[in-house]
């Protein structure tokens, strides 16, 4: 069987492990979105505050995902929970770096005009400084989302969703006559999703990001 004839035979297969493997790299972005940006919020003032945010999370980069979902089953069990808290974790640095550098990057005269108007500290920060620092934390969205497609791929390791157990049953059956068929489908699968979401945030970037901040 080639490899167009095993993508028509599993098509069903590849499509519901396509869609459980961008699912879990999209619902983990969103918390680590979230958990970044607040991070990066509470930590740019000080300079102490945001090299240790950016350290910590570059420490948990460091730690190899294999052994990362390794040390997470005997906690949370196999299957979703340890695929969640990890790619959560992993996602975490190019946001809270890219926020804090953002927020940082904001010009203090438009911070000055904006208090002198009388917006309150919360009014400036969601109306002028998270609005001039979002391209910088959209890139560092992305720079994670890439990231993650590729270690949500581990998670078939601890059961968990995804194309990563197309691979891993490839390595399995090293030998068989469809092993490699298995591991070049998720692994094109894998390359595919990230292609798209990537365009996602290419458009998204277009939409919400006004001409003159993108030139």
């Amino acid at each position: 069987m080639n490899f167009w004839e095993y993508l028509g035979s599993r098509h069903q297969q590849l499509l519901a492990d396509a869609g459980q493997h961008a699912s879990a790299v999209f619902q983990c972005m969103v918390v680590a979105t979230l958990l970044g940006v607040l991070i990066g919020v509470v930590t740019y003032r000080t300079e102490w505050a945001g090299n240790l945010a950016t350290t910590a999370t570059s420490t948990i980069l460091t730690i190899p995902s294999l052994a990362m979902i390794g040390l997470l089953v005997p906690i949370v069990g196999l299957g979703v929970p340890p695929t969640v808290i990890a790619l959560t974790l992993y996602g975490l640095l190019p946001v809270v770096r890219n926020s804090i550098v953002g927020l940082r990057g904001v010009d203090p005269a438009l911070v000055d005009a904006a208090t002198g108007i009388g917006m309150s500290r919360l009014s400036r920060l969601v109306r002028v400084e998270l609005p001039l620092a979002w391209p910088p934390i959209l890139t560092g969205i992305r720079v994670s989302t890439q990231m993650l497609m590729g270690i949500a791929a581990i998670a078939a390791y601890a059961s968990g969703p995804g194309l990563g157990n197309e691979i891993f049953r490839g390595i399995a059956s090293l030998g068989s006559k469809n092993a490699l068929n298995q591991v070049l489908a998720g692994t094109l699968g894998i390359i595919v999703l990230a292609l798209l979401f990537d365009a996602a945030y290419v458009l998204i970037g277009r939409l919400t990001i006004p001409r003159g901040i993108r030139a």
